[in-house]
């Protein structure tokens, strides 16, 4: 089990005894109560790295009504609870640092309606990003947000994390589809935070300040979200370069050309080699001089535009010597160039032992952080693999192990990290673009936030839960 650092020492919650393993069982049944070690295992962890660590129970509610019983039973009893999603969170949000409730919202797994007529659907935030997508596509309709984990990631944890993904950069992030959220607070009453409306300006706005609170200020039960219609075409090109600056440089000047892609992912060198070997042969030929890869997709009603826009594309990367271009012309290529796209996290996982960093600046500054990247990597002797979404500006930046000795690892990565951050703020960026702050990432949000802003956050918090039972230890500690 991982040490909690000191700063998360300080607030004291009470164990849990017998009598509320009997009223949690009572409210739930005791099929979806565990207390099995074998259980901890599976939900003492998620994505981050190879942090463990045990809750005291786990309970899978199936109402709101037993979840709102619960957070009042363990609000009055001071007994700390952590919501939990899919798991596949990269910064820590979902991991039950105190012990114990670890609150699995799998159950709450239906998509309750989608309304056709006003574009809206409301779901539970257990339904998997990938199949709500696909229900939507076949009444003509598009939710945007498509994390690489889409296949796996509950809506819920998309909404903790106000998560993107490649289709960000013209359609923007969970926070720009959600309309309004019933949540229950850690007294146990239940709200609804806004309107069903497009347009909303009825006070403080609750619906935005729950997207991307990490689960610390209510548990989501449900969720409205706004749909726009599927677009019917899309093309993708993928543009080698034999320097990955210069892929980065081209970047901008697309979106100065007045093109706004679907898509425009970003994929170094060992990222592509890595991923390719994971996830399986692709029909095109690496080259050996290639340093990256953009992947490029647009889409729309008008397949004259998107032909014209993929020429104007096509040139500009040409200025920017780049090598042949590939178009994929199928459905099957289009998947596996995708693919290779969405499986480097889990192929960069699957070799090493590492961190991800998800640093963000304006697109324009993203050669300058990609350079800074590999120059504080060489002095402090790590190596990196970056990847990501180059149209907005996200670059995903995993720190490998490999060979570094746990005293490099443990002592000098952190300087390392901090003086990554502290580039990202140079160049007018911040430390996470869609993974959010969780466990791993509160050390450093002294870099972006000065005290009296960071103070004003954890007042907002102790609004919400007073006796800070709501997934304790996350974002300030």
């Amino acid at each position: 089990m991982d040490k909690l650092p000191l700063e998360m020492a300080e607030q004291s919650y009470n164990k849990l005894t017998s009598i509320t393993l009997n009223h949690l069982e009572s409210l739930v049944g005791k099929d979806f109560i565990s207390v099995d070690k074998e259980q901890f295992e599976k939900y003492g962890r998620d994505e981050t790295e190879d942090l463990v660590f045990f809750p005291d129970v786990v309970v899978k509610p199936q109402t709101v009504e037993q979840i709102s019983k619960i957070l009042k039973h363990c609000n009055e009893q001071k007994i700390p609870v952590t919501t939990r999603g899919a798991g596949t969170g990269l910064s820590g949000g979902a991991l039950p640092i105190k012990g114990g409730v670890l609150l699995s919202m799998e159950k709450f797994n239906k998509i309750l309606s989608i309304d056709t007529r006003n574009l809206q659907a409301t779901v539970e935030p257990g339904v998997i990003n990938y199949i709500f997508q696909e229900e939507v596509k076949k009444l003509g309709l598009f939710y945007p947000p498509d994390p690489a984990s889409w296949g796996s990631c509950s809506l819920g944890g998309n909404i903790a994390h106000s998560s993107g993904g490649p289709k960000a950069v013209k359609y923007g992030t969970t926070r720009d589809y959600v309309l309004n959220l019933e949540v229950v607070l850690p007294s146990g009453e239940i709200i609804w935070t806004g309107a069903n409306t497009l347009k909303y300006s009825t006070g403080y706005n609750l619906t935005h300040l729950f997207v991307g609170s990490e689960g610390t200020l209510g548990v989501v039960t449900k969720i409205v979200f706004k749909l726009i219609p599927l677009p019917k075409f899309d093309m993708l090109m993928l543009v080698p370069f034999n320097s990955a600056e210069k892929a980065c440089e081209a970047v901008g000047e697309v979106f100065k050309a007045g093109i706004t892609p679907s898509a425009m992912e970003f994929m170094e060198r060992d990222a592509i080699n890595w991923s390719i070997k994971y996830a399986g042969e692709v029909n095109f030929a690496i080259k050996p001089e290639w340093e990256a890869l953009l992947l490029v997709e647009v889409d729309g009603n008008n397949m004259d535009v998107l032909y014209s826009d993929c020429e104007i594309i096509s040139n500009i990367m040409q200025q920017h010597e780049c090598d042949e271009i590939l178009f994929a012309d199928t459905a099957d290529q289009k998947a596996s160039l995708w693919k290779i796209r969405r499986k480097v996290g889990e192929a960069v996982k699957s070799n090493s032992v590492y961190k991800e960093e998800d640093t963000v600046v304006m697109r324009a500054e993203l050669p300058k952080l990609l350079r800074g990247v590999k120059d504080i990597g060489k002095k402090y002797g790590f190596s990196s693999v970056c990847y990501g979404h180059a149209g907005d500006g996200n670059l995903h930046v995993n720190i490998i192990k490999g060979e570094l000795s746990d005293e490099v690892w443990n002592n000098a990565l952190p300087k390392g990290i901090t003086e990554i951050f502290e580039l990202c703020k140079s160049l007018g960026g911040t430390i996470s673009g869609e993974h959010g702050i969780g466990l791993v990432q509160q050390k450093y949000m002294s870099i972006i936030f000065p005290p009296h802003q960071l103070q004003l956050m954890r007042d907002i918090k102790k609004v919400f839960d007073p006796n800070s039972i709501l997934n304790p230890g996350k974002i300030f500690g």
